[in-house]
């Protein structure tokens, strides 16, 4: 693959860092430097994450990417539960998020298992 934009994940990573820039732009103006700044750079570090790992061009490296990505989306996820509880966002909003996140989490676990197996290949 010539271009980290060409994988699914880093696709589908955008896609939630997109949405999460949309649905910050609702937060309100007290929120501005606290909860939508976490957010938003947890969202971005998902896709930067997978980006640098896919440049690093060794296995090892380009896991230890994927799994920091996996973290930042967990951490986005978490800031949306704050949302939450602080009643900036409904109960919808986190459902249709979910749906998202459930989505990217599957993929970079699936990304992950295939670098894997390529790194085992490779030494055999």
């Amino acid at each position: 693959m010539a271009s980290f934009t060409e994988l699914e994940v880093w696709k589908q990573s955008r896609k939630i860092r997109n949405y999460i820039s949309r649905l910050t732009k609702t937060f309100p103006v007290e929120e501005k430097f606290r909860l939508s700044d976490q957010v938003i750079r947890s969202s971005r570090s998902i896709g930067n994450n997978i980006a640098e790992g896919h440049g690093r061009y060794h296995y090892q490296d380009n896991i230890r990417f994927c799994i920091m990505a996996r973290g930042s989306l967990s951490e986005t996820l978490d800031h949306l539960l704050i949302a939450l509880d602080e009643n900036i966002i409904s109960e919808g909003t986190l459902k249709d998020f979910q749906t998202e996140y459930d989505s990217c989490l599957r993929l970079l676990n699936g990304y992950i298992q295939y670098l894997k197996k390529k790194k085992v290949d490779e030494l055999t």
